[in-house]
């Protein structure tokens, strides 16, 4: 069966790199193109040149945005030569750009070039012909890789250190340090950093369908940035593992392409995004890795997270490692400031970053200790244990119904109403169970705060606010008047905060449902039992009209109403509550 290719963005795959390049030039200051190439230079080469600083050039393959054509600029490259999608650009093009940054400037060009073998050979001839030209070019080969253990160093790939590269000697170059120093520096940077990666998802180039296949429960350890599947797929488990298991990759005594990362040291970090991983696995990612290196009592200085060098859209992670040297020298030059797009302006040294910062709230709040305005004296006992009841089985049947409302809020949702009800009723039963109820409103009161708390977004806010408001109806010992005056306050305050009415296919349909029953039963003395069953009915028939209403609220306002036809999640679990504090009630 033939792959389809994977949907992208483009125009036209055969001139996908090259608009690519037109975009970032118009919208990045201080660069330019060079006319009939897939080059991006700074846009002050002349003046560049007539300062006597030495020029910096990398580049390779696209589709690893932003490297390397988002760091050109001050303080880091001079240009930047790019290929096709994961294909090294032409001999042509390389030595059009060292001529470009390169004659008649007689500090000579530093040429960065990952270890791939179309790189080298396409970099090392234009560097040979540069040369026969007049031109001084030097060229230093990264290679970062820690994954491939047991294979000769120099088949070590370049990965996603070549950007603390790109930023060592650009520094280095814009402070008027000679060639010779420049390529010094930052080969023994090179003996000194590692990257190891790791892939959820594979990438796809424009116009080709992925490029590898992964198990749904399988990750590839070890992954270069073009494509290629890692040197061995493990099994997915917690970021905190899998950063372990790339870490020990990294560090292994017996990975001949390993890095000597010893107790005591200093580093770098850079957490790269390969172009898929959402910002939250970012974040989840750094703190694994900060975790797992404050362990290993390694203090990291620095910390860089973000997309530094990507492949395509591809799930997943690099980490790489600089140790830094005790003069201080390669922080240093990392903190200063470069024009670069790409660099990030806000990652400083700031000294052994640690886990745990933290800023004391001025007041300490807990669901323990929180003031809760109380309307009554202390519940009798028996009232007491009513009250436990009935709660209890709404809180059960709540927690039993997460699938079924997750399903209804796939559809008209983001598939979490009832994962979220439950976290709420859960909470509410613990506190229920552990603690000594004074009064209902008392109760009404904490269970506000609860679903603030416990259930979050936006449901937790109504859920809040309808208890909030129904306390304050509530008194010692409440009547049925009183319950249906709670009802009437809480939905008022959901209408007020939440723009809805009834109609808008919410919550409020069944409440107001239920709320007509129960005042015209109270207005006519009814048996309070046969009226609360009533209200129940009237609330489950009106959950389910739900379906056959356009939403004009909430998130199902936003769903096309051809999508939608069955009941809304958020009222289906409004005639759930009440029918289970009914059958409660019923059974006492």
């Amino acid at each position: 069966m033939t792959t389809q290719p994977t949907k992208k963005l483009i125009n036209d795959v055969d001139r996908c790199v090259d608009e690519a390049i037109e975009g970032l030039v118009a919208i990045t200051p201080g660069i330019t193109k060079l006319a009939g190439h897939r080059i991006v230079v700074r846009d002050d080469l002349d003046d560049v040149k007539k300062s006597g600083k030495v020029t910096l050039l990398s580049g390779g393959g696209s589709g690893h945005e932003p490297s390397h054509a988002g760091y050109v600029g001050l303080g880091m490259l001079s240009g930047a030569i790019a290929g096709s999608v994961f294909a090294s650009p032409p001999t042509s093009s390389i030595l059009a750009a060292i001529r470009a940054v390169g004659r008649d400037n007689p500090a000579g060009t530093l040429l960065i070039v990952k270890n791939y073998t179309g790189d080298c050979i396409n970099f090392g001839i234009a560097m040979e012909r540069a040369r026969a030209e007049g031109i001084l070019v030097e060229m230093v080969v990264v290679k970062d890789d820690c994954a491939l253990a047991g294979q000769d160093l120099d088949d070590r790939r370049g990965l996603a250190g070549t950007v603390f590269i790109h930023k060592l000697a650009g520094c280095m170059a814009e402070s008027g340090l000679s060639l010779h120093q420049i390529k010094q520096a930052v080969v023994l940077a090179c003996s000194s950093m590692g990257t190891v990666g790791v892939c959820l998802y594979p990438c796809s180039v424009p116009g080709a369908g992925p490029s590898f296949s992964l198990g749904p429960q399988e990750i590839g350890l070890g992954l270069g940035i073009h494509g290629e599947a890692g040197i061995k797929q493990l099994q997915l488990s917690s970021a905190t593992d899998v950063v372990a298991t790339m870490l020990d990759q990294m560090r292994d005594s017996t990975n001949n392409c390993r890095l000597d990362l010893k107790s005591g040291d200093e580093v770098a970090l850079m957490i790269n995004n390969l172009g898929g991983t959402s910002n939250l696995e970012m974040a989840i990612v750094a703190r694994s890795v900060l975790q797992y290196l404050s362990d290993a009592e390694v203090k990291v200085e620095m910390v860089y997270c973000g997309c530094f060098m990507t492949s395509l859209e591809m799930v997943g992670i690099s980490l790489t490692i600089l140790i830094l040297d005790q003069s201080g020298q390669r922080a240093s030059y990392l903190d200063q400031a470069t024009s670069a797009p790409a660099w990030p302006s806000v990652s400083h040294r700031h000294g052994n970053i640690s886990l745990g910062k933290e800023l004391p709230v001025l007041e300490q709040a807990s669901l323990g200790s929180t003031h809760v305005t109380r309307k009554g004296e202390k519940m009798s006992n028996e009232s007491c244990k009513r009250i436990k009841t009935v709660l209890s089985s709404v809180c059960y049947r709540l927690m039993e119904s997460e699938k079924l409302l997750n399903d209804l809020d796939t559809i008209s949702g983001d598939g979490d109403c009832g994962s979220t009800l439950r976290r709420g009723a859960e909470a509410m039963k613990t506190w229920i169970e552990s603690e000594e109820l004074l009064s209902v409103s008392d109760v009404a009161g904490h269970m506000s705060i609860i679903a603030e708390e416990a259930m979050g977004g936006s449901s937790g806010a109504f859920y809040g606010l309808f208890l909030l408001a129904a306390q304050q109806a509530l008194g010692d010992e409440p009547g049925f008047g009183d319950w249906v005056e709670a009802l009437r306050q809480g939905m008022d305050r959901i209408m007020k905060y939440g723009k809805a009415e009834v109609g808008d296919r919410t919550m409020l349909d069944p409440l107001d449902a239920a709320y007509r029953i129960l005042k015209e039963g109270h207005t006519n003395n009814s048996d309070s039992m046969k009226t609360l069953e009533d209200a129940v009915n009237a609330a489950e028939q009106s959950a389910e009209a739900t379906s056959m209403m356009a939403a004009r609220a909430g998130r199902a306002r936003y769903v096309n109403p051809d999508q939608l036809g069955r009941p809304d999640p958020g009222a289906m679990a409004v005639a759930i509550w009440l029918r289970a504090a009914h059958n409660a009630l019923r059974a006492l």
